[in-house]
């Protein structure tokens, strides 16, 4: 009992203070969102005196926001699918079969996550510019394919050294049993590991989405106006005149949407899978 009511003050004590220092600037953002914009930038108020809801209609015409959605959407969810598909077959490589170089290889996967990614921002803008210049037009720089291939670059190494850890669990009597049966080793992979693994690999979805949407270094610096996505796109809110503090919360609200809904839906398998793939 002792052990039980420490446990429920400490509960108290930490999440307490956790989940107001969380939900305070929500709830700023929300109500500096239905503010005219006079109202943010004059003296704080914990409610909004005049509510309105016109800077969800003006921010889709005080920049072009729907284009940079269409652009992250296009970008991410290619980015994620191709990351899913290649870590599938990359990570069932690795932990069903015995090749040369497999140690090297799932080292150099691995190390890859030691170096912080803005070491990575000047080779790839070098690499993409003499490939175009070399082409006579542009492919990868400033387009949609080369944030896609840059994005590729992050997620993919965790994407394959996470479902290998997840696929590791799964006992290879399954496998042997599937070949008894006539099986060959990409129908036992369909028909047996993918349904298993069905955990690890949404996991590995979750986390590609999420790094492209959020990303914004390099969308910054090998992007234009055409390909902009929303993490960049966002700060066109801000001009020489003005900051349009009010849609700036508003679309910030209505582009985590997506994002929110994904996670709460797919949360129980984003655990389990982040779990079961870093422990096995």
């Amino acid at each position: 009992m002792r052990e039980q009511l420490s446990f429920r003050i400490f509960r108290w004590v930490v999440l307490v203070p956790l989940a107001i220092f969380t939900a305070v600037p929500l709830y700023v953002m929300v109500t500096s969102a239905l503010k005219p914009l006079q109202d943010v930038r004059g003296d704080f108020q914990w409610w909004p005196t005049n509510l309105t809801f016109e800077p969800f209609v003006d921010m889709w015409s005080t920049v072009p926001l729907a284009d940079y959605f269409v652009n992250s959407v296009v970008v991410t969810s290619i980015a994620t699918l191709f990351s899913v598909v290649i870590a599938i077959f990359a990570s069932y490589a690795i932990s069903r079969y015995r090749f040369r170089g497999r140690g090297v290889f799932s080292g150099v996967v691995l190390s890859t996550q030691m170096f912080p990614g803005v070491l990575f921002l000047l080779p790839l803008f070098i690499i993409f510019v003499n490939i175009d210049r070399s082409l006579g037009f542009s492919f990868l720089y400033q387009t949609r394919i080369g944030l896609i291939v840059t994005y590729l670059t992050f997620t993919l190494p965790f994407s394959i050294w996470m479902l290998a850890g997840y696929m590791n669990g799964i006992p290879r009597s399954l496998d042997e049993a599937a070949k008894v049966d006539g099986t060959t080793a990409i129908g036992a992979l369909f028909r047996i590991i993918l349904p298993a693994a069905r955990p690890g690999i949404i996991a590995v979805a979750v986390y590609s989405f999420m790094t492209g949407w959020g990303e914004i270094l390099f969308a910054s610096q090998l992007t234009n106006s055409d390909t902009r996505t929303l993490s960049v796109g966002m700060q066109s809110y801000a001009t020489e005149t003005n900051v349009y503090w009010n849609e700036v919360m508003a679309a910030a609200l209505v582009v985590s949407v997506p994002i929110v809904v994904g996670f709460l839906i797919l949360q129980r398998y984003l655990v389990s899978g982040l779990t079961a793939g870093a422990v096995k």
